[in-house]
Protein backbone atom coordinates (compact mmCIF):
# COMPACT_ATOMS: atom_id res chain seq x y z
CA UNK A 1 0.00 0.00 0.00
CA UNK A 2 1.20 3.50 -0.85
CA UNK A 3 0.66 4.86 2.63
CA UNK A 4 3.05 2.22 3.92
CA UNK A 5 5.67 2.58 1.20
CA UNK A 6 5.84 6.40 1.35
CA UNK A 7 6.68 8.48 4.44
CA UNK A 8 3.93 8.61 7.01
CA UNK A 9 0.89 10.41 5.56
CA UNK A 10 1.07 11.76 8.60
CA UNK A 11 -15.30 35.38 0.83
CA UNK A 12 -19.15 41.13 1.81
CA UNK A 13 -20.14 41.62 -1.81
CA UNK A 14 -21.40 38.89 -4.06
CA UNK A 15 -19.36 38.26 -7.18
CA UNK A 16 -20.98 37.25 -10.44
CA UNK A 17 -18.80 34.39 -11.60
CA UNK A 18 -16.28 35.59 -14.09
CA UNK A 19 -17.68 39.14 -13.92
CA UNK A 20 -17.49 42.36 -11.97
CA UNK A 21 -20.97 43.08 -10.56
CA UNK A 22 -21.40 43.23 -6.80
CA UNK A 23 -24.04 43.73 -4.17
CA UNK A 24 -23.59 46.46 -1.60
CA UNK A 25 -21.33 45.39 1.25
CA UNK A 26 -23.44 47.11 3.91
CA UNK A 27 -26.13 45.20 5.69
CA UNK A 28 -26.48 41.96 7.52
CA UNK A 29 -22.99 40.55 8.13
CA UNK A 30 -24.40 37.08 8.39
CA UNK A 31 -26.43 36.99 5.15
CA UNK A 32 -26.13 39.89 2.71
CA UNK A 33 -22.50 40.30 3.67
CA UNK A 34 -21.70 36.89 2.24
CA UNK A 35 -23.94 36.96 -0.80
CA UNK A 36 -27.11 35.53 0.68
CA UNK A 37 -29.29 38.59 0.20
CA UNK A 38 -32.73 38.04 -1.29
CA UNK A 39 -31.62 39.18 -4.73
CA UNK A 40 -28.64 36.84 -4.90
CA UNK A 41 -29.00 34.04 -7.45
CA UNK A 42 -29.70 30.59 -6.06
CA UNK A 43 -28.06 28.59 -8.83
CA UNK A 44 -24.65 28.84 -10.40
CA UNK A 45 -23.11 27.89 -13.72
CA UNK A 46 -20.52 25.16 -13.55
CA UNK A 47 -17.10 25.07 -15.16
CA UNK A 48 -16.73 28.85 -15.58
CA UNK A 49 -13.24 30.27 -15.93
CA UNK A 50 -12.60 33.75 -14.60
CA UNK A 51 -11.82 36.92 -16.47
CA UNK A 52 -8.18 37.92 -16.40
CA UNK A 53 -7.55 40.16 -13.41
CA UNK A 54 -4.81 41.20 -11.02
CA UNK A 55 -7.30 42.15 -8.30
CA UNK A 56 -7.76 38.63 -6.99
CA UNK A 57 -9.09 35.34 -8.26
CA UNK A 58 -10.25 32.10 -6.65
CA UNK A 59 -11.00 28.63 -7.96
CA UNK A 60 -12.44 25.44 -6.51
CA UNK A 61 -14.42 22.32 -7.38
CA UNK A 62 -17.68 23.79 -6.02
CA UNK A 63 -19.33 27.07 -7.22
CA UNK A 64 -20.48 28.46 -3.88
CA UNK A 65 -17.03 27.99 -2.41
CA UNK A 66 -15.40 29.88 -5.28
CA UNK A 67 -17.91 32.67 -4.76
CA UNK A 68 -17.08 32.84 -1.05
CA UNK A 69 -13.36 33.04 -1.81
CA UNK A 70 -13.77 35.85 -4.33
CA UNK A 71 -16.11 37.70 -1.97
CA UNK A 72 -13.52 37.98 0.78
CA UNK A 73 -10.95 39.16 -1.74
CA UNK A 74 -13.32 42.02 -2.55
CA UNK A 75 -13.75 42.77 1.16
CA UNK A 76 -10.10 43.67 1.81
CA UNK A 77 -9.19 40.02 2.39
CA UNK A 78 -6.13 38.30 1.02
CA UNK A 79 -5.47 34.90 -0.52
CA UNK A 80 -5.26 33.12 2.83
CA UNK A 81 -8.60 34.60 3.90
CA UNK A 82 -10.02 33.39 0.57
CA UNK A 83 -8.94 29.77 0.90
CA UNK A 84 -10.07 29.73 4.54
CA UNK A 85 -13.53 30.97 3.52
CA UNK A 86 -13.59 28.37 0.75
CA UNK A 87 -12.77 25.61 3.22
CA UNK A 88 -15.57 26.47 5.64
CA UNK A 89 -18.00 26.89 2.74
CA UNK A 90 -17.03 23.50 1.34
CA UNK A 91 -17.75 21.98 4.76
CA UNK A 92 -21.41 22.85 4.15
CA UNK A 93 -21.78 22.73 0.36
CA UNK A 94 -19.37 19.91 -0.57
CA UNK A 95 -19.25 17.51 2.40
CA UNK A 96 -18.40 14.61 0.12
CA UNK A 97 -14.80 15.88 0.24
CA UNK A 98 -14.51 19.14 2.19
CA UNK A 99 -15.80 18.50 5.69
CA UNK A 100 -14.64 19.69 9.09
CA UNK A 101 -13.48 16.14 9.72
CA UNK A 102 -10.87 16.34 6.96
CA UNK A 103 -7.14 16.92 6.83
CA UNK A 104 -4.84 18.35 4.21
CA UNK A 105 -1.93 20.47 3.06
CA UNK A 106 -1.68 24.17 2.13
CA UNK A 107 1.12 26.24 0.65
CA UNK A 108 1.18 30.00 1.31
CA UNK A 109 3.36 32.40 -0.66
CA UNK A 110 3.57 35.80 0.98
CA UNK A 111 3.97 39.02 -1.00
CA UNK A 112 7.58 39.20 0.21
CA UNK A 113 8.32 35.87 -1.48
CA UNK A 114 8.47 33.62 1.59
CA UNK A 115 6.64 30.31 1.14
CA UNK A 116 5.35 28.22 4.06
CA UNK A 117 3.83 24.75 4.04
CA UNK A 118 1.06 23.86 6.49
CA UNK A 119 0.52 20.13 7.07
CA UNK A 120 -2.63 19.12 8.94
CA UNK A 121 -3.41 15.64 7.67
CA UNK A 122 -5.78 13.31 9.46
CA UNK A 123 -4.08 10.81 11.72
CA UNK A 124 -4.86 7.47 13.23
CA UNK A 125 -6.11 7.48 16.86
CA UNK A 126 -3.83 5.88 19.40
CA UNK A 127 -6.30 3.02 19.78
CA UNK A 128 -6.85 2.76 16.03
CA UNK A 129 -10.51 2.48 14.94
CA UNK A 130 -12.49 3.43 11.85
CA UNK A 131 -12.19 7.22 12.09
CA UNK A 132 -9.35 9.66 11.54
CA UNK A 133 -8.47 12.48 13.92
CA UNK A 134 -9.30 15.66 11.92
CA UNK A 135 -6.64 18.30 11.38
CA UNK A 136 -8.16 20.80 8.95
CA UNK A 137 -9.94 23.17 11.35
CA UNK A 138 -6.73 23.64 13.33
CA UNK A 139 -4.70 23.98 10.14
CA UNK A 140 -6.83 26.74 8.64
CA UNK A 141 -7.07 28.52 11.99
CA UNK A 142 -3.29 28.56 12.38
CA UNK A 143 -2.73 29.66 8.79
CA UNK A 144 -5.36 32.41 8.87
CA UNK A 145 -4.10 33.71 12.22
CA UNK A 146 -0.59 34.08 10.86
CA UNK A 147 -1.24 35.35 7.36
CA UNK A 148 -4.92 36.39 7.04
CA UNK A 149 -6.07 40.03 6.91
CA UNK A 150 -9.73 39.68 7.90
CA UNK A 151 -11.24 38.82 11.28
CA UNK A 152 -11.61 35.08 11.82
CA UNK A 153 -15.40 35.40 12.05
CA UNK A 154 -15.54 36.70 8.48
CA UNK A 155 -14.01 33.61 6.92
CA UNK A 156 -16.12 31.12 8.92
CA UNK A 157 -19.46 32.94 8.42
CA UNK A 158 -20.15 31.89 4.79
CA UNK A 159 -20.10 28.20 5.59
CA UNK A 160 -22.08 28.75 8.77
CA UNK A 161 -24.79 30.64 6.89
CA UNK A 162 -25.08 28.02 4.14
CA UNK A 163 -25.33 25.21 6.66
CA UNK A 164 -27.88 27.02 8.83
CA UNK A 165 -30.10 28.65 6.18
CA UNK A 166 -29.65 26.30 3.26
CA UNK A 167 -27.99 26.13 -0.13
CA UNK A 168 -28.78 24.65 -3.56
CA UNK A 169 -27.04 21.38 -4.39
CA UNK A 170 -24.54 22.19 -7.12
CA UNK A 171 -23.92 20.04 -10.16
CA UNK A 172 -20.49 19.34 -8.72
CA UNK A 173 -21.97 17.88 -5.52
CA UNK A 174 -24.82 16.15 -7.38
CA UNK A 175 -22.46 14.06 -9.48
CA UNK A 176 -20.51 12.79 -6.50
CA UNK A 177 -23.67 12.40 -4.43
CA UNK A 178 -25.12 10.06 -7.04
CA UNK A 179 -21.96 8.00 -7.13
CA UNK A 180 -21.82 7.75 -3.32
CA UNK A 181 -25.54 7.21 -2.67
CA UNK A 182 -25.04 3.80 -1.12
CA UNK A 183 -22.76 5.39 1.48
CA UNK A 184 -25.29 8.15 2.14
CA UNK A 185 -28.08 5.62 2.76
CA UNK A 186 -26.18 4.12 5.67
CA UNK A 187 -26.04 7.34 7.72
CA UNK A 188 -29.25 8.87 9.08
CA UNK A 189 -27.97 12.45 8.97
CA UNK A 190 -26.62 12.24 5.42
CA UNK A 191 -29.74 10.43 4.24
CA UNK A 192 -32.06 13.04 5.74
CA UNK A 193 -30.14 15.83 4.04
CA UNK A 194 -29.39 14.36 0.63
CA UNK A 195 -32.02 11.67 -0.14
CA UNK A 196 -35.61 12.40 -1.16
CA UNK A 197 -38.76 10.65 0.07
CA UNK A 198 -38.14 7.80 -2.37
CA UNK A 199 -34.63 7.27 -1.06
CA UNK A 200 -32.99 8.70 -4.18
CA UNK A 201 -30.30 11.39 -4.26
CA UNK A 202 -31.71 14.90 -4.37
CA UNK A 203 -31.07 16.61 -7.71
CA UNK A 204 -28.95 19.65 -8.49
CA UNK A 205 -30.70 22.85 -7.46
CA UNK A 206 -32.55 21.27 -4.55
CA UNK A 207 -32.28 23.36 -1.39
CA UNK A 208 -30.83 21.53 1.60
CA UNK A 209 -29.40 22.55 4.97
CA UNK A 210 -27.57 21.13 7.96
CA UNK A 211 -28.56 22.99 11.17
CA UNK A 212 -26.31 20.88 13.39
CA UNK A 213 -23.30 21.73 11.25
CA UNK A 214 -24.37 25.37 11.33
CA UNK A 215 -24.22 25.25 15.14
CA UNK A 216 -20.78 23.63 15.07
CA UNK A 217 -19.54 26.31 12.68
CA UNK A 218 -21.02 28.94 14.99
CA UNK A 219 -18.90 27.57 17.84
CA UNK A 220 -15.84 27.72 15.59
CA UNK A 221 -16.64 31.28 14.52
CA UNK A 222 -17.01 32.44 18.12
CA UNK A 223 -14.25 30.40 19.78
CA UNK A 224 -11.77 29.57 17.03
CA UNK A 225 -10.40 26.08 16.55
CA UNK A 226 -10.80 25.36 20.26
CA UNK A 227 -14.56 25.68 19.72
CA UNK A 228 -14.25 22.54 17.62
CA UNK A 229 -11.55 20.51 19.31
CA UNK A 230 -12.12 21.35 22.97
CA UNK A 231 -15.77 22.39 23.17
CA UNK A 232 -19.13 20.69 22.94
CA UNK A 233 -18.39 19.52 19.40
CA UNK A 234 -15.26 17.71 20.46
CA UNK A 235 -17.06 16.00 23.31
CA UNK A 236 -19.82 14.87 20.96
CA UNK A 237 -17.29 13.51 18.46
CA UNK A 238 -15.60 11.55 21.25
CA UNK A 239 -18.91 10.17 22.51
CA UNK A 240 -20.04 9.13 19.03
CA UNK A 241 -16.69 7.64 18.17
CA UNK A 242 -16.51 5.60 21.35
CA UNK A 243 -20.07 4.35 20.87
CA UNK A 244 -19.15 3.20 17.36
CA UNK A 245 -15.75 1.74 18.21
CA UNK A 246 -13.93 4.62 16.53
CA UNK A 247 -11.59 5.39 19.45
CA UNK A 248 -11.16 9.16 18.88
CA UNK A 249 -10.68 10.80 22.28
CA UNK A 250 -11.18 14.38 23.43
CA UNK A 251 -7.56 14.49 24.56
CA UNK A 252 -6.42 13.57 21.05
CA UNK A 253 -8.66 16.23 19.53
CA UNK A 254 -7.35 18.87 21.94
CA UNK A 255 -3.77 17.90 21.10
CA UNK A 256 -4.10 18.35 17.31
CA UNK A 257 -1.31 20.56 15.99
CA UNK A 258 -0.32 21.94 12.59
CA UNK A 259 3.13 21.22 11.25
CA UNK A 260 4.75 24.18 9.53
CA UNK A 261 7.93 24.26 7.53
CA UNK A 262 9.63 24.94 4.27
CA UNK A 263 8.07 23.25 1.25
CA UNK A 264 9.92 21.20 -1.30
CA UNK A 265 11.48 23.32 -4.05
CA UNK A 266 12.92 22.84 -7.52
CA UNK A 267 13.85 25.09 -10.43
CA UNK A 268 12.73 24.32 -13.97
CA UNK A 269 12.74 26.62 -17.01
CA UNK A 270 13.25 29.74 -14.92
CA UNK A 271 10.33 28.77 -12.67
CA UNK A 272 10.87 28.24 -8.95
CA UNK A 273 8.43 25.53 -7.97
CA UNK A 274 7.12 25.00 -4.44
CA UNK A 275 5.51 21.66 -3.66
CA UNK A 276 4.70 19.55 -0.57
CA UNK A 277 7.85 18.57 1.26
CA UNK A 278 9.27 15.08 1.40
CA UNK A 279 8.08 14.61 5.01
CA UNK A 280 4.63 13.62 3.66
CA UNK A 281 3.52 10.97 1.22
CA UNK A 282 2.12 13.79 -0.91
CA UNK A 283 5.59 15.29 -1.13
CA UNK A 284 7.13 12.01 -2.18
CA UNK A 285 4.52 11.30 -4.86
CA UNK A 286 4.55 14.86 -6.25
CA UNK A 287 8.34 14.83 -6.45
CA UNK A 288 8.23 11.54 -8.33
CA UNK A 289 5.74 13.04 -10.78
CA UNK A 290 8.05 15.98 -11.45
CA UNK A 291 10.88 13.55 -12.08
CA UNK A 292 8.79 11.38 -14.45
CA UNK A 293 6.52 13.68 -16.47
CA UNK A 294 9.14 15.82 -18.27
CA UNK A 295 9.93 12.77 -20.40
CA UNK A 296 6.41 12.66 -21.84
CA UNK A 297 6.21 13.25 -25.59
CA UNK A 298 2.46 13.01 -26.30
CA UNK A 299 -0.86 13.75 -24.52
CA UNK A 300 -1.71 10.04 -24.33
CA UNK A 301 1.28 9.32 -22.14
CA UNK A 302 0.05 11.03 -18.97
CA UNK A 303 -2.11 8.14 -17.82
CA UNK A 304 0.58 5.64 -18.66
CA UNK A 305 3.16 7.55 -16.63
CA UNK A 306 0.84 7.60 -13.63
CA UNK A 307 0.24 3.85 -13.83
CA UNK A 308 3.94 3.16 -14.02
CA UNK A 309 4.63 5.38 -11.03
CA UNK A 310 1.91 3.70 -8.96
CA UNK A 311 3.43 0.33 -9.81
CA UNK A 312 6.78 1.54 -8.51
CA UNK A 313 5.10 2.31 -5.18
CA UNK A 314 3.38 -1.08 -5.11
CA UNK A 315 -0.13 0.26 -5.70
CA UNK A 316 -2.16 -2.05 -7.95
CA UNK A 317 -5.41 -0.06 -7.87
CA UNK A 318 -6.85 3.15 -6.44
CA UNK A 319 -10.49 3.63 -5.37
CA UNK A 320 -12.52 5.72 -7.82
CA UNK A 321 -13.37 8.43 -5.27
CA UNK A 322 -10.99 9.24 -2.45
CA UNK A 323 -13.08 12.10 -1.03
CA UNK A 324 -10.62 14.89 -1.82
CA UNK A 325 -10.81 18.42 -3.23
CA UNK A 326 -8.45 21.31 -4.00
CA UNK A 327 -8.75 25.10 -4.20
CA UNK A 328 -6.52 28.15 -4.64
CA UNK A 329 -6.49 31.96 -4.54
CA UNK A 330 -4.18 34.75 -5.63
CA UNK A 331 -4.68 38.34 -4.46
CA UNK A 332 -3.65 41.76 -5.78
CA UNK A 333 -0.60 41.97 -3.51
CA UNK A 334 0.93 38.79 -4.90
CA UNK A 335 0.05 36.54 -2.00
CA UNK A 336 -1.02 33.08 -3.14
CA UNK A 337 -2.46 30.09 -1.32
CA UNK A 338 -3.05 26.59 -2.65
CA UNK A 339 -4.77 23.89 -0.58
CA UNK A 340 -5.80 20.27 -1.00
CA UNK A 341 -7.88 18.39 1.60
CA UNK A 342 -9.35 14.94 1.98
CA UNK A 343 -11.81 12.91 4.05
CA UNK A 344 -10.07 9.67 3.01
CA UNK A 345 -13.07 8.54 0.95
CA UNK A 346 -16.36 10.00 -0.30
CA UNK A 347 -18.10 11.35 2.81
CA UNK A 348 -15.11 9.99 4.70
CA UNK A 349 -16.15 7.16 6.96
CA UNK A 350 -19.78 7.67 5.90
CA UNK A 351 -20.70 8.50 9.49
CA UNK A 352 -21.86 11.80 11.02
CA UNK A 353 -21.11 12.49 14.69
CA UNK A 354 -24.47 12.90 16.42
CA UNK A 355 -25.42 16.50 17.14
CA UNK A 356 -22.50 18.05 15.21
CA UNK A 357 -23.31 17.64 11.51
CA UNK A 358 -19.64 16.68 11.10
CA UNK A 359 -18.82 13.82 8.75
CA UNK A 360 -15.87 11.97 10.23
CA UNK A 361 -12.92 11.11 8.02
CA UNK A 362 -12.04 7.50 7.48
CA UNK A 363 -8.94 6.28 9.25
CA UNK A 364 -5.67 6.76 7.35
CA UNK A 365 -5.25 2.99 7.74
CA UNK A 366 -8.31 2.30 5.57
CA UNK A 367 -7.85 1.53 1.86
CA UNK A 368 -8.93 5.08 1.05
CA UNK A 369 -6.37 6.39 3.54
CA UNK A 370 -3.83 6.66 0.75
CA UNK A 371 -5.77 9.76 -0.40
CA UNK A 372 -3.32 11.99 1.46
CA UNK A 373 -0.48 10.84 -0.79
CA UNK A 374 -2.18 12.38 -3.84
CA UNK A 375 -2.74 15.91 -2.52
CA UNK A 376 -0.79 18.28 -4.74
CA UNK A 377 -0.91 21.99 -3.91
CA UNK A 378 1.82 23.69 -5.98
CA UNK A 379 2.93 27.31 -6.46
CA UNK A 380 5.30 28.45 -9.24
CA UNK A 381 7.13 31.78 -9.17
CA UNK A 382 9.00 33.51 -11.99
CA UNK A 383 11.02 36.72 -11.52
CA UNK A 384 9.51 37.27 -8.08
CA UNK A 385 5.89 37.02 -9.28
CA UNK A 386 3.41 34.16 -8.96
CA UNK A 387 3.11 32.46 -12.33
CA UNK A 388 0.86 29.57 -11.29
CA UNK A 389 -0.99 28.34 -8.22
CA UNK A 390 -2.58 24.97 -8.72
CA UNK A 391 -4.00 22.04 -6.83
CA UNK A 392 -4.39 18.46 -7.86
CA UNK A 393 -6.65 16.43 -5.63
CA UNK A 394 -8.72 13.28 -5.64
CA UNK A 395 -6.15 10.80 -6.78
CA UNK A 396 -2.95 10.29 -8.75
CA UNK A 397 -4.41 11.65 -12.00
CA UNK A 398 -5.35 14.94 -10.36
CA UNK A 399 -1.85 15.29 -8.93
CA UNK A 400 -0.33 14.45 -12.33
CA UNK A 401 -2.52 17.03 -14.08
CA UNK A 402 -1.37 19.70 -11.62
CA UNK A 403 2.28 18.83 -12.14
CA UNK A 404 1.75 18.83 -15.89
CA UNK A 405 0.21 22.34 -15.73
CA UNK A 406 3.24 23.58 -13.81
CA UNK A 407 5.63 21.99 -16.29
CA UNK A 408 3.76 23.62 -19.20
CA UNK A 409 4.15 26.96 -17.45
CA UNK A 410 7.84 26.31 -16.86
CA UNK A 411 8.15 25.56 -20.57
CA UNK A 412 6.87 29.01 -21.46
CA UNK A 413 3.26 28.21 -22.26
CA UNK A 414 0.58 30.58 -20.95
CA UNK A 415 -2.48 28.72 -19.72
CA UNK A 416 -5.38 31.00 -20.65
CA UNK A 417 -8.31 28.61 -21.23
CA UNK A 418 -9.64 25.52 -19.51
CA UNK A 419 -8.99 23.68 -22.74
CA UNK A 420 -5.27 24.42 -22.24
CA UNK A 421 -5.28 22.08 -19.25
CA UNK A 422 -4.64 18.43 -19.68
CA UNK A 423 -7.57 17.21 -17.60
CA UNK A 424 -7.08 14.73 -14.85
CA UNK A 425 -8.69 11.98 -16.92
CA UNK A 426 -11.22 11.03 -14.28
CA UNK A 427 -12.84 14.32 -13.20
CA UNK A 428 -14.77 15.17 -11.13
CA UNK A 429 -13.29 12.70 -8.67
CA UNK A 430 -9.70 13.50 -9.65
CA UNK A 431 -9.53 17.21 -10.41
CA UNK A 432 -7.03 19.95 -11.21
CA UNK A 433 -7.75 23.63 -10.58
CA UNK A 434 -5.32 26.26 -11.84
CA UNK A 435 -4.66 29.98 -11.41
CA UNK A 436 -2.37 31.07 -14.24
CA UNK A 437 -0.70 34.50 -14.09
CA UNK A 438 1.22 36.75 -16.44
CA UNK A 439 2.83 40.07 -15.55
CA UNK A 440 -0.49 41.79 -16.31
CA UNK A 441 -3.20 39.51 -14.96
CA UNK A 442 -4.26 36.20 -13.44
CA UNK A 443 -6.99 33.88 -14.69
CA UNK A 444 -8.48 30.96 -12.79
CA UNK A 445 -9.24 27.74 -14.63
CA UNK A 446 -11.25 24.85 -13.17
CA UNK A 447 -10.78 21.29 -14.37
CA UNK A 448 -12.21 21.05 -17.92
CA UNK A 449 -13.85 17.74 -17.09
CA UNK A 450 -15.36 18.74 -13.77
CA UNK A 451 -18.04 21.10 -12.52
CA UNK A 452 -15.95 23.63 -10.64
CA UNK A 453 -16.04 27.39 -10.99
CA UNK A 454 -13.55 30.23 -11.02
CA UNK A 455 -14.44 33.67 -9.66
CA UNK A 456 -12.78 37.06 -9.96
CA UNK A 457 -12.91 39.77 -7.32
CA UNK A 458 -14.10 43.27 -8.22
CA UNK A 459 -12.19 46.21 -6.71
CA UNK A 460 -14.96 48.70 -7.53
CA UNK A 461 -15.89 48.99 -3.84
CA UNK A 462 -12.35 49.48 -2.60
Amino acid sequence: MLFKRLPVLLAAPFLILGGCNTLESAGDQFAAGIGLAEDAPRSYTSSEESEAARIGVAVSDEPLASKAGAAVLTSQGNAVDAVSAMFFTLAATYPVAGGLGSGGICLVRQANGQVTEFDFLTRTPARSGAYGVPGAVRGFADMQRQFGALPWQRVVAPGEAYAATGFPISQALSVRLTAAQNIVRLDASLAAQFLDEAGQPRTAGTEVRNPALGQTLSEIRLNGADGFYKGVSGARIEAYSNAQGGAVTLDELAAVKTQQGAPGTRNTGGLTIYQPGARTGAGAFTASLFDSLPRLRGPGELGSAVRQLLARFGVASVPNDLGSTGFSAVDASGQAAACAITLNGPFGSGRTATGTGVVLAASPLAQTGLASAFLAPIIGVRDGTVAIATTGAGGPNGAAAAVNAVLQTAGGRTLGRRSDLRGSGSAPFDAVNVISCTDEACIALPDPGGHGVAAVADDAVN
